[in-house]
């Protein structure tokens, strides 16, 4: 006579017990070792908050637990145009006519009018023959450098490019090459050791996010003339504000027709919502929508998104007098912070990093400025190297000149405090 019914249950029962027993211990494992990785990041003082912003962006915001009206000066909103009221009208007006999103790629049935008319413009707004739209930048970064490079090509980067510019480069079969930040007789000595590969790209940011610098353009597309190499810029801390008309660093530094290939956002200055994209020949961008896999892969951009870029960037095109009220805002921060005995990475960019060194200082610091009515957040390992932790002030067209005084005031209240000054 066979076994019970529950005797094979308790048969089963014991039989399972070793592998259950064991995925609770890889699972005990799994934790044990995370927060042995948490703690080391509480420990080194580089944890990441983040705060509940209540209101929408703007200079100034209401944040969750912080009583009162608060002055942000952390956002990418360059232009201020994140609730710029066309701006939002546009964004309805999409969301009314094409609906919430596609629910697909765009090569099956994600693709309407208005994602071509916003790809039109962007390629007409960078003198570019044409544009792909992709979810953000990162996709955008992503998607290029494998869909177009080989194991016979060269890719020679910056050392402190993006981190998406690095990952999207990893992701490639081409040979690699870091320069030194900045350095052009490093990049000339790579150009020259890379002669053997059949394309060279030079990738490099144009405005470095973290410093406030700007690559130093006219000489890289001297040497990639020299050297037979092709440019390839990401523009997403220049495009919409630097440059006479906010076409970025390639006009700001007169190279527009040097630079190649251009990949930007539409999460910045124009309107901060999502999106990226690549601009450049028209021959790119074909092979891109054949090859790029964060292109084929992911849902098309949201009609609102899309309408909300897209007015953005008819207001930056009817007038450049916010682009030119940018650059006395950024003038007056810099020079009274720097007259108050601050450093100041960069130069004659928005994004101002106050330099401090240490890392708990820096977060510190960024806390006692939220308690005086400031949002501004401290940057430190891995986003920036050990030992250059710093507070990183981003100045918007939307800033007062009263905002601005306020803000260096509040500066030097809590430098004080913290021993960051004397």
């Amino acid at each position: 006579m066979g076994p019970t019914w529950a005797g094979r249950v308790l048969c089963a029962a014991l039989s399972q017990a070793p592998r259950g027993r064991r995925a609770q211990s890889a699972l005990a494992q799994l934790r044990g070792i995370l927060e042995e990785e948490l703690e080391g990041i509480r420990g080194a003082g580089t944890w990441k908050s983040e705060r509940v912003i209540t209101s929408r962006q703007g200079p100034r915001i209401h944040v969750d637990g912080v009583s009162g009206g608060i002055l942000n000066f952390c956002a990418n909103n360059y232009l201020g145009l994140s609730s710029h009221p066309e701006v939002i009208q546009a964004g309805l007006q999409a969301l009314k006519e094409f609906g919430a999103g596609l629910s697909s790629v765009r090569f099956i049935c994600g693709t309407q009018s208005i994602h071509k008319d916003l790809e039109a413009k962007i390629a007409r707004f960078h003198q570019r023959e044409d544009a792909i739209l992709y979810p953000s930048c990162f996709d955008a970064n992503a998607g290029l450098f494998e869909a177009l490079l080989t194991p016979q090509d060269a890719v020679l980067s910056d050392e402190l490019n993006h981190a998406s510019i690095i990952d999207g480069i990893r992701l490639c079969k081409a040979h690699k090459y870091r320069y030194r930040h900045l350095d052009m007789a490093d990049l000339e000595a790579k150009l020259q050791e890379a002669q053997k590969h059949r394309l060279r790209l030079v990738a490099t940011d144009g405005a470095f996010s973290m410093d406030g610098d700007i690559a130093p353009l006219q000489e890289i597309c001297h040497l990639a003339s020299r050297y037979g190499a092709l440019v390839f810029v990401d523009e997403c801390h220049a495009t919409g504000f630097l440059g006479a008309t906010g076409r970025g660093t390639d006009e700001l530094l007169g190279v527009m027709d040097q630079v190649t290939i251009i990949n930007s956002t539409l999460g910045k200055a124009l309107g901060g919502a999502s999106g990226g994209y690549t601009t450049g020949p028209g021959a790119l961008v074909s092979l891109l929508r054949q090859r790029a896999r964060p292109y084929l892969f992911s849902n098309s951009l949201p009609p609102a998104v899309v309408g909300s870029a897209s007015k953005a960037l008819d207001l930056l095109m009817e007038s450049n007098a916010i682009v030119q009220s940018m650059a006395a805002k950024t003038q007056r921060f810099r020079s009274k912070m720097e007259a108050a005995g601050f450093t100041i990475s960069g130069a004659n960019h928005p994004i101002c990093p106050v330099m401090l060194g240490d890392a708990r200082l820096a977060s510190c610091m960024a806390d006692d400025m939220l308690k005086r009515g400031i949002f501004v957040i401290g940057f430190s390992y891995p986003v920036v190297p050990k030992g250059k932790a710093r507070i990183r002030v981003q100045i918007s067209a939307v800033h007062s000149e009263e905002d601005i005084d306020r803000c260096v005031e509040a500066f030097v209240e809590v430098g004080r405090l913290h021993g960051a000054l004397p």
